[in-house]
């Protein structure tokens, strides 16, 4: 895989088109969280430096149509005060009013495209839609990791009109932080595993079977292998359907010497839910739901944590929205912090479980893309990242 740096190119004079993923969540019109939009400001301001201009493209949520509520008007202003000048929002990515206001964009400067997803096209890939979004400009540049797994017109159709192409800051370090996991990882190489399906995952543990020594389930998921071994798990929530699948994979780990290790204790209560009462012990009654990992479970995952070299973790290891059910996630992220070993955390839950916690910063890595690092961990081509390459 060979994908050209920003860095590469030359872009004084030039018009580039950025593909950022500001897919930001919002209440009342106002970012809660602005930090996609942070992990992409050294690459608009380093384009802007070089004598370049920035177009920024991204898409907001899941529109059906055209609605003022997914609007990227909150980013361009929050953009105008990151950037310390005026970042004007188009009124949208494509037309003859957005081209006049690009071809008037002086060098030095960004301008912000309107929601990519308020046209069907966008997901549709559509040719003449990813004609026009390139309509203007001479350079593409990729700095949407999150969204990388997705072949959209702004991540692989407009490629085939704009021959000028790199990849921004956030998606080298992205790409870089995932070779530490796939070339010459360093062992004893550890997965941890969380989350609420087994179904969301079995690509992924199949093909880390190949690779690590170890793989340590916690999360909801936890419960469906121990209900496949003829374990008890109360009212936890098990998949049914995927326990022969569980069993394959726990067959599987067996064959390869791969230490598949499931809670051996649990934190337990009636439901998920403010106020619920929280109970310890190595066996779920048949009223309760494991929502955590249990204190014992805890201290044998930092034991094996210990040793490791390389840790990839996706995917919370209890109910972690409340803090009754979130000491596994916490205890294990602190571990693994103090290990030492190469740790990359993926993107979605598990970036927000650990989030605001100083020990956090000490990780290797923490991905902005959770389907997109899943994805390749599966072992999976990220079609925006093979648009890339060269």
């Amino acid at each position: 895989m060979t994908v050209p740096s920003l860095r590469d190119l030359y872009l004084k004079g030039k018009k580039a088109l950025v593909r950022c993923d500001f897919n930001v969540p919002l209440e009342g019109g106002k970012i809660t969280d602005t930090s996609r939009i942070d992990a992409s400001l050294d690459t608009i301001c380093y384009i802007l430096s070089q004598g370049g201009s920035a177009i920024l493209c991204s898409h907001l949520g899941r529109p059906k149509e055209r609605t003022p509520e997914l609007s990227l008007k909150p980013v361009a202003e929050y953009l105008s005060q990151a950037l310390g000048e005026k970042v004007a929002l188009a009124p949208d990515c494509i037309g003859d009013i957005t081209l006049r206001l690009i071809h008037d964009l002086p060098m030095g400067h960004a301008l912000l495209l309107e929601n990519l997803r308020f046209h069907r096209e966008e997901e549709a890939n559509d040719g003449d839609f990813a004609h026009e979004l390139a309509r203007g400009k001479e350079v593409y540049i990729n700095d949407a990791f999150g969204t990388a797994h997705r072949a959209h017109a702004s991540t692989v159709g407009v490629v085939r009109f704009l021959s000028e192409r790199a990849a921004g800051f956030l998606m080298m370090r992205e790409l870089e932080a995932l070779r530490l996991l796939t070339v010459n990882p360093e062992h004893p190489y550890v997965a941890i595993l969380g989350g609420a399906k087994v179904s969301d995952k079995i690509g992924v543990l199949k093909n880390l079977l190949t690779k690590v020594d170890a793989i340590l389930v916690g999360g909801a998921m936890a419960y469906t292998f121990l209900k496949a071994q003829g374990i008890a798990v109360g009212k936890s929530r098990v998949e049914e359907d995927k326990l022969e699948v569980a069993r394959e994979i726990l067959a599987a780990a067996a064959a390869r010497n791969v230490r598949f290790i499931l809670p051996c204790d649990h934190v337990f209560a009636n439901a998920p839910e403010a106020g619920a009462v929280a109970e310890t012990g190595t066996q779920i009654p048949d009223d309760k739901m494991g929502l955590d990992i249990g204190p014992r479970t805890i201290q044998q995952f930092i034991a094996e944590l210990a040793g490791a070299r390389t840790v990839v973790w996706n995917g919370p290891l209890g109910f972690f929205e409340l803090p009754a059910f979130a000491a596994g996630t916490l205890a294990v992220g602190v571990a693994l912090a103090d290990s030492g070993a190469k740790s990359v955390i993926g993107g979605g839950d598990t970036a927000a479980a650990v989030a605001g916690h100083d020990w956090a910063k000490r990780f290797t890595h923490i991905s902005t893309g959770g389907g997109a690092t899943l994805e390749f961990l599966e072992g999976l081509e990220l079609p925006g990242v093979k648009a890339l390459e060269s």
